[in-house]
Parts: structure tokens; C-alpha cells; sequence
């Protein structure tokens, strides 16, 4: 194997530890998204998964649960936004470091 050869797959083994050290990194970040005056809250890992969710009393009536699955949805998507732009972010940011400079959407 050339030099050239060995010294891309060299980069290649670089980035995808670097991916693995991203994903490992974006699974211990979360986002908290409310809704409703805060009176739904919805925590989200960098996985997209969601992993707590909160609902005040004052907001649990039998007689309007349509109320209340709509802030839960709204909750839960903006959890989802936050975390899935902010792993798009760091994905970026690693994918960054192995492309040479100047190259365009990054």
C-alpha cells in the first residue's frame, strides 16, 4: 500500500472515531422545551430520544385532554428542534475538522 493510500485510510479511521466520540457526546446532552406557559416540559437527548417529561397538576383535567396532547406535542417537537439542530451542529463541526478549508456547507 502506498503512502497516499495508507495516510486516507489513516483520515478515514480519524473521522469515524471522531463521529463515535460526537454521537458518545451528544448522547449526555439534552434540551428542555415548554410548552403552554411551561406547564408541559419535555427533555430530549442529542439522540432525538426523549427522556423526561413533566406536566404541572393545574394542567391535568380529564374533561380537556385535547388541551393537554396538544402541549405535549408542541413540547416534545421543540425538544426534538433544539437537540436535532444541535447535533447537526457538532456533526458539522466534526466533519469540519477532516475537510480541507475552503470547501462550501461547511
Amino acid at each position: 500500500m502506498d503512502n497516499s493510500m495508507e495516510n486516507m485510510l489513516g483520515k478515514l479511521q480519524g473521522m469515524q472515531a471522531e463521529i463515535a466520540r460526537v454521537q458518545e457526546e451528544l448522547g449526555s446532552m439534552t434540551a428542555t422545551a415548554e410548552s403552554g406557559g411551561g406547564m408541559v416540559k419535555v427533555t430530549a437527548n442529542g439522540r432525538q430520544e426523549i427522556v423526561n417529561i413533566t406536566i404541572e397538576k393545574e394542567v391535568i383535567d380529564p374533561t380537556e385532554s385535547e388541551m393537554l396532547e396538544d402541549l405535549i406535542v408542541a413540547a416534545v417537537n421543540r425538544a426534538l428542534a433544539e437537540v436535532k439542530a444541535l447535533s447537526e451542529a457538532k456533526m458539522s463541526e466534526a466533519a469540519r475538522s477532516f475537510l480541507p478549508p475552503g470547501i462550501p456547507g461547511f
